[in-house]
């Protein structure tokens, strides 16, 4: 019986528990009443929507932060920003190592599913690295914010308070805020949009890439080679951003951007674009945006972050194995080959079963929330919108989260959740053991497409 429990427990399920019990936990600590502001009524429901937003760092709330939780709510909020954002088990290698416990293989295979990696090798420096490099930029972030923020707040405790608050959720991607309206008050401060920016790009090019360049700046060795992640990554992170930013002026220089100057119309669209991807703050009302724009925009946050990063989406790596893919069988290649190598068959076969399921459950989600909302004269537009913003943890909304109902928000919990942990590890624990097959059938070809 406890073998057979033992084997229901793959690390894939492990990890699943582990998010799911922090959800639950943070839920708790949220709903208390010393988690409140003097008169403020909180269902265990709006608790929990805050929880699991807050820990798969995606930043959609059904209550106002600022106007609804008090200082030890707000800390709360933070610890599960940070536990989401970096990933459960680099906090859990940190405590290991803390009080000099040994790694086991089984703690290895837990580390290596929580940020996607692919071997045992370097797992323990990885999440050495993590933790260091996620800890100096956010203390980095708090101290620029904060002392610019002087200006704007009463006190020098305020002014930090925000400024620390701001680059964590920043780096973390996770969307929330404490002003009570994003950074629409910032709108016209290209200064702190331009270090939001930054640290968002932090968080979502992910972790391997922020260790690479650590390791490439500290040793200065002129032979090091960037992996084929980092660059694939990398590159592929920055046209999607640059497309973005075009895409969106584009699209609403005929409509919200009539009338503004070009350097508005330039921050409005590189804000845009950076935090669409799965940062989730905003320096505008987004329903003020065009139709077109929204589509845009929701394609954006289904694309995403890089994998082993603090954001969702089907991730850069899958978007650039399929262009790769699809551009090899137009050239008559059965290879993809990309940087001197070549992308091994098993990764291809990955990202074309994230995009086709990431699809195919974006679709139900909103096919399913469009029929729990078909009394409430929600536009389709803004449930697409909602949808891909939950699944791919990005936070940016129309304004409809608190006036959804309770199923529709059961179904936004549940893509939040999923992209947090992300597709493949939720197809992995949700799948049945490998069964090896000891025959084969002959092979027939049919017709495609």
């Amino acid at each position: 019986m406890k073998l057979a429990f033992k084997h229901l427990l793959t690390p894939f399920r492990i990890i699943m528990i582990s998010y799911i019990a922090a959800m639950i936990l943070f839920s708790i600590l949220l709903y208390l009443p010393i988690s409140h502001q003097e008169g403020v009524q909180l269902s265990f429901s709006e608790a929990l929507f805050t929880s699991v937003s807050a820990v798969s760092v995606t930043g959609l709330t059904v209550v106002n932060v600022s106007e609804t939780y008090s200082f030890t709510g707000i800390v709360f909020l933070a610890l599960a920003v940070q536990l989401g954002g970096i990933g459960i088990m680099t906090l859990g290698t940190f405590v290991w190592m803390l009080f000099r416990r040994k790694i086991v293989l089984s703690q290895r295979m837990l580390i290596m599913v929580d940020h996607n990696q692919n071997t045992f090798s370097g797992l323990v420096n990885l999440m050495r690295g993590i933790l260091v490099v996620a800890l100096i930029i956010e203390i980095i972030g708090a101290f620029i914010l904060g002392t610019y923020y002087l200006r704007y707040f009463d006190t020098t405790l305020e002014a930090y308070y925000q400024g620390a608050f701001a680059a964590l959720s920043a780096f973390t991607n996770a969307g929330f805020d404490i002003t009570g309206e994003s950074l629409i008050p910032f709108a016209n401060d290209y200064y702190v949009q331009l270090v939001t920016i930054l640290l968002i790009f932090a968080g979502a090019i992910g972790f391997p890439v922020l260790v690479e360049v650590k390791e490439y700046f500290s040793r200065r060795d002129p032979h090091f080679k960037f992996s084929l992640f980092t660059k694939i990554t990398t590159i592929t992170y920055f046209v999607v951003f640059l497309i973005g930013v075009i895409g969106i002026w584009l699209l609403e220089r005929g409509h919200f951007y009539v009338g503004l100057e070009w350097h508005q119309q330039l921050f409005y669209s590189l804000f845009n674009s950076a935090t669409s991807r799965s940062g989730g703050l905003a320096t505008m009302d987004v329903s003020e945006l065009s139709i077109a724009t929204l589509l845009f925009i929701s394609g954006l946050m289904i694309i995403g972050a890089s994998p082993s990063s603090v954001g969702g989406g089907i991730r850069t790596t899958t978007l650039a194995i399929m262009f790769l893919t699809i551009r090899s069988f137009a050239l008559g290649k059965s290879d993809v080959k990309v940087f001197g190598r070549e992308i091994h068959p098993e990764d291809k076969q990955k990202a074309f079963i994230v995009l086709s399921v990431f699809t195919m459950m974006l679709f139900v989600a909103v096919m399913l929330i469009a029929a729990f909302e078909s009394g409430n004269n929600i536009e389709l537009i803004a449930i697409i919108f909602e949808a891909s913003s939950a699944f791919g943890t990005c936070g940016l909304s129309t304004g409809v989260t608190a006036d959804l109902s309770w199923p529709s928000k059961v179904v936004l919990m549940v893509l939040m959740f999923i992209g947090r942990i992300g597709l493949l590890v939720f197809l992995f624990s949700v799948r049945r053991r490998e069964q090896k097959s000891y025959f084969k059938y002959p092979t027939e070809r049919i017709i495609i497409g």
